[in-house]
């Protein structure tokens, strides 16, 4: 019968095993260039490692130094370490309704999946999209709030075109000669001697736009 003592010195090298399977640890330094991911880590006292750094497909994010990270010892071989999460929670976004999702930097930029089915993108500097073709669909309205708006090529429009929408003080649309009012002035104020009244051809504002 196996005494106590023994049983201790039969299971110590499971146990220690078992014990250094899974380990936190802090990022000292990041290299992002190779196939996968590579972390120094501090993980117990006096070890540092470089461990491959397991990402999702499709994901992938370089942490700052001072992010905290899980690692695993595959086949239970603490030589043979690999980094599963990096996490900071410096920078992580907070207050999140149960069930949203965000992406964020430590500059403070963030796209959030927020409930009711809306999306925020919110970006401290410029959004930019590359692609040979970006359509926007939206099946009520699109709206631009800014002060200009600029379309470096041609510009089609397949229906009307509203300057001022419902404003008292109607917008003005305008080409490299002159503006629309210009054109509608120089018609109200053009007039034929052969007209009865000598005014203009037709009434005021008659056929313009």
């Amino acid at each position: 019968m196996v005494n106590a003592r023994e049983a201790y010195k039969l299971l110590s090298p499971l146990w220690r095993r078992l014990r250094l399977l899974i380990s936190r640890g802090v990022v000292g330094r990041t290299e992002s260039s190779a196939g996968l991911q590579r972390l120094q880590m501090s993980l117990l006292k006096g070890e540092t490692r470089n461990l491959e750094h397991m990402e999702p497909y499709g994901f992938t994010a370089r942490p700052l130094k001072g992010a905290e990270t899980i690692a695993a010892a595959v086949g239970g071989a603490r030589g043979h370490l690999v980094a599963l999460v990096a996490s900071d929670r410096r920078y992580r976004r907070k207050g999140l309704a149960e069930g949203e999702v965000a992406l964020y930097t430590d500059e403070g930029d963030e796209l959030v999946f927020a409930r009711g089915r809306v999306v925020r993108l919110n970006a401290g500097n410029a959004v930019e999209v590359t692609a040979p073709e970006v359509r926007v669909i939206a099946s009520t309205s699109v709206t631009l709030d800014t002060p200009l708006t600029t379309a470096t090529g041609n510009l089609v429009v397949e229906q009307n075109i509203n300057a001022g929408g419902n404003m008292v003080a109607a917008g003005q649309v305008q080409d490299g000669v002159g503006t629309m009012s210009d054109m509608r002035g120089t018609y109200n104020s053009h007039t034929h001697n052969e007209n009865d009244n000598g005014g203009p051809t037709d009434s005021p504002n008659q056929g313009m736009i």
